[in-house]
């Protein structure tokens, strides 16, 4: 498969801090990566490398095969990427069609044919005149879509795009990138903190935890290793705890009336044994790990 991206052995300092330390990462053209970690875990300061905004102290990443470390190649395929990082930059008094416009010109395009079609595609077209500064949040985060999606990039970056909106909005954010992922084969780059909405979206993962990639994942393979359980509550768990062992079922017992089942259960037995020895079932609740469970077990911390 090819790659969009392969970082490898990045490393950038700021002083005795490391923001990147031997940072190792791939993207296969055509997916939807989502960069999960805490603020200060790196996750900028390498979308800054890609874009060209600050430069490596070691290390190096492709971009389609181009090294970083040849500047005139990297530069020409910088031209395949487009990318918002942090906050979109729009000028406020002007209207959507203008900001475009000015990303045209910055980009040294000939002319400012398929402006109108870019409109259309982040349902913007019917803004007219009207100013940035009187747009929603949720419209602007679209407009960024639009300015990044100038010059028809294969790659684009998006550093938390759903950040501060509405669910209404958040909806329409997701909706937009998966329709460009699927109808123009954009690869994208989501760093987000909110992980039930990457969730959604991403087909792949990467973990990063002080500037390291600790673990990259598909969306299939984690389906697969995010665990099940069902948890009881009983008045006592004593009884179960030689049925369970006889049947070879996995457990484990988090108090004196709570346990965790890791496999299949006849909840039927399971009455039947504790009311032999005179105890009372009070609830059964199946549960499946999500990706925050998962990334919190994977670092060992807290939460985003």
């Amino acid at each position: 498969m090819e790659h969009c991206l392969v970082a490898t052995s990045l490393t950038k300092s700021y002083g005795q801090y490391k923001a990147l330390d031997n940072f190792n990462m791939t993207i296969n053209r055509g997916a939807i990566y989502g960069l999960v970690g805490k603020n200060g875990s790196g996750k900028t300061t390498l979308i800054r490398l890609l874009c060209g905004l600050q430069q490596a102290n070691s290390g190096s990443f492709s971009l389609f095969g181009a090294s970083s470390l040849n500047k005139k190649d990297i530069l020409k395929e910088r031209h395949r990427l487009g990318a918002v990082v942090e906050t979109p930059s729009i000028y406020l008094d002007m209207s959507a069609k203008e900001n475009l416009k000015q990303q045209y010109t910055i980009l040294g395009l000939p002319s400012y044919y398929g402006i109108d079609d870019i409109l259309t595609c982040v349902g913007l077209e019917n803004t007219n005149n009207k100013k940035i500064k009187d747009f929603s949040l949720g419209m602007r985060q679209r407009l960024g879509l639009a300015i990044a999606l100038v010059g028809s990039p294969d790659f684009i970056i998006l550093d938390e795009p759903t950040n501060g909106l509405d669910p209404q909005g958040i909806i329409e954010i997701r909706e937009l990138i998966i329709k460009l992922n699927h109808d123009k084969g954009i690869t994208f780059l989501i760093s987000s903190h909110i992980l039930g909405e990457l969730s959604k979206l991403a087909t792949h993962y990467g973990f990063i935890d002080k500037g390291k990639i600790i673990k990259e994942i598909s969306a299939d393979e984690l389906e697969k290793s995010c665990s099940k359980k069902i948890v009881l509550s009983v008045s006592n768990v004593k009884p179960l705890i030689s049925y369970f062992d006889n049947k070879n079922i996995r457990y484990s017992v988090i108090s004196p009336i709570e346990m965790e089942i890791y496999d299949s259960i006849n909840v039927s037995e399971v009455v039947q044994i504790l009311s032999k020895n005179n105890e009372n079932l009070y609830k059964v609740v199946e549960k499946e790990e999500d990706l925050e469970s998962y990334y919190i077990n994977l670092i060992g911390g807290a939460s985003l």
